[in-house]
């Protein structure tokens, strides 16, 4: 195989004059964290040194790069997809991407003949490929719920760990897909999720696999994942379960004049059914400037979440089976050949002609952002754990760093998914250093940020009612104006420590579409809004957002 190479950016080997400028631009954010060089070696199998937060008062994580990735892509692999691995990995290096995961649709095909052929074919686009992270990965369909993004370290039992939980705990091979309040089999297959979980918690203790992630995918869509089983599946172990697609893939749905006139961005298109849980509205099932309500919410399901005082993640990717505008089809089966006993799509065709889709390719439009101190697989997995993750759509921002800390310590503070400890009444700050597009976007736009909000909300503990989506105590308690700022700045944010402990997050966008959000102005005065049915470009309607960062106040 291959020896695996850093990404061009992040290697000293390649001039500058061989980067574009978002190439130049993350190589001058890298240089600035001190990482340039030997420092970001190649971290193989090795754990990264991401230094923990420090459990006395203050705290000081590392600086760090961010690598750009997508956990959701399919291939011939999936029944309903139609791209080999090798056009989905030259879409991703076109588009800046360094890490994705092909995580194919669970069935019987796939698990008896595609997952062990697939793994030849990722074994193989390593090597064509060796500056990205290739993972190999699987979307389970959650018993009782929606689905998920499995995924694990490269290792001898990669594929053997996806098939071996595939055949035993999923629930559309287990027939345990049913949900509904009315289903006499719901608290079955909940429990099987749970179990699910746990199994693959297991199999990392015993060291069978490096590492293994799981992420919700889509969550909101059909409204069949409640809070309780959210909850419930993170409960299970918060070191595998770490979080959930903050915006769908998808997002080219709502094209003008593309899809339909009923097309939402995301293909949230549907409306409760049995199986949904019933306290969800039914504006729940609709994306807010391309993100999914229980993240768009400011007071909703993930606050309601990070309100409890334990991270749950976000993450956005391109989910993509069809890209927009694309001009293959899928290929003929040969007589007698089909998914189930193939496990494999024949090759797609070039008809030169627009095919139906929603999606854009891995890193076109949606990409997440994870802080890590060394390049690899395993540094990856680990920046995901410690939610080290920022996300943006339309490449809106180059770079983005967010640290709080004490005014009294010298060091560089918290970041994303970080725990700051504090007394009452400390002095502390928010530092969020902000890079702007230093290019126009595929869609040829030069993406200007027009705002940072910062959100905030006070930490409750365990709720009692694990089926609560709301956070009352959250809202926006600052919005930044940055229109017509260019490069590098810092934006430096007061915080009152009083004698509760809370957390904080950030979002922002181009400043195209807002409103009151959906809990009231009060709470949200500018939050993204649903678009009209079938028009929704959402080149113009760009959003960033952040994991939190938690601050501790003692005795709380």
């Amino acid at each position: 195989m291959t020896e695996q190479q850093l990404p061009a950016w992040a290697d000293p080997s390649v001039s500058p004059s061989d980067l574009d400028a978002q190439g130049v631009s993350r190589r001058q954010l890298m240089r600035r964290a001190g990482l340039f060089g030997a420092a970001f070696a190649l971290g193989g199998a090795a754990t990264p040194a991401l230094a923990a937060t420090s459990h006395g008062f203050g705290g000081h994580d590392p600086r760090l790069a961010y690598l750009v990735g997508d956990h959701h892509v399919h291939s011939v692999y999936s029944h309903d997809a139609k791209y080999t691995f090798s056009q989905q990995a030259q879409a991703a290096a076109r588009y800046g991407l360094d890490w994705m995961v092909f995580n194919e649709h669970s069935n019987f095909g796939h698990a008896h003949y595609g997952a062990a052929l697939e793994h030849k074919e990722i074994l193989k686009a390593r090597a064509d490929n060796p500056r990205q992270l290739i993972f190999q990965g699987l979307e389970w369909y959650i018993p009782a719920a929606e689905h998920c993004t499995v995924f694990a370290a490269p290792g001898p039992n990669e594929v053997d760990l996806l098939t071996q939980f595939e055949l035993a705990y999923d629930g559309k091979l287990l027939g345990y897909d049913k949900g509904g309040a009315a289903d006499t089999d719901t608290a079955r297959n909940e429990a099987h999720a749970v179990k699910a979980i746990k199994w693959l918690a297991e199999q990392r203790r015993s060291g069978y696999v490096d590492d293994v992630l799981v992420l919700a995918n889509h969550p909101l869509r059909l409204g069949i994942d409640s809070p309780h089983e959210m909850r419930n599946w993170r409960d299970a172990a918060p070191e595998i379960m770490i979080g959930m697609e903050g915006a769908p893939g998808a997002q080219g749905a709502a094209i003008p004049g593309w899809r339909g006139s009923t097309s939402i961005r995301g293909e949230y298109e549907n409306k409760p059914s049995p199986q949904s849980w019933a306290g969800y509205p039914a504006d729940a099932y609709l994306t807010y400037g391309g993100f999914d309500w229980a993240t768009a919410t400011v007071g909703g399901l993930w606050d309601s979440m990070l309100a409890e005082g334990r991270l749950f993640s976000i993450t956005t990717n391109s989910d993509n089976h069809r890209t927009v505008f694309d001009t293959w089809k899928n290929g003929d089966w040969p007589a007698g050949q089909n998914f189930d006993n193939t496990g494999k799509l024949p090759d797609p065709v070039n008809t030169d002609t627009p095919q139906p889709g929603s999606d854009f390719w891995p890193g076109e439009f949606s990409r997440t952002h994870v802080g890590v101190t060394r390049y690899g697989y395993r540094a990856v997995m680990a920046g995901l754990r410690a939610g080290r993750v920022w996300l943006d759509h339309g490449h809106l921002l180059d770079g983005l760093d967010v640290r709080v800390k004490r005014d009294c310590d010298a060091g560089r503070g918290v970041t994303l998914g970080g725990r700051l400890r504090v007394r009452k009444g400390e002095k502390v700050t928010l530092h969020v250093t902000v890079t702007t597009a230093s290019r126009p976007n595929p869609q040829g736009i030069l993406p200007e940020l027009a705002h940072v909000d910062v959100i905030q909300g006070t930490v409750r503990g365990r709720v009692a009612d694990r089926d609560t989506w709301k956070a009352p105590d959250t809202k926006v308690v600052q919005t930044k104006d940055v229109s017509g700022r260019k490069g590098t700045y810092t934006l430096r944010i007061p915080l009152t420590v009083g004698h509760e402990s809370f957390y904080l997050r950030l979002r922002g966008s181009d400043g195209n579409r807002h409103g009151a959000g959906y809990l009231g102005a009060s709470i949200d005065p500018n939050g993204p809004i649903p678009h009209e049915p079938g028009n929704g470009d959402p080149w113009a309607d760009t959003w960033f957002y952040s994991n939190p960062v938690f601050v501790d106040v003692a005795g709380a």
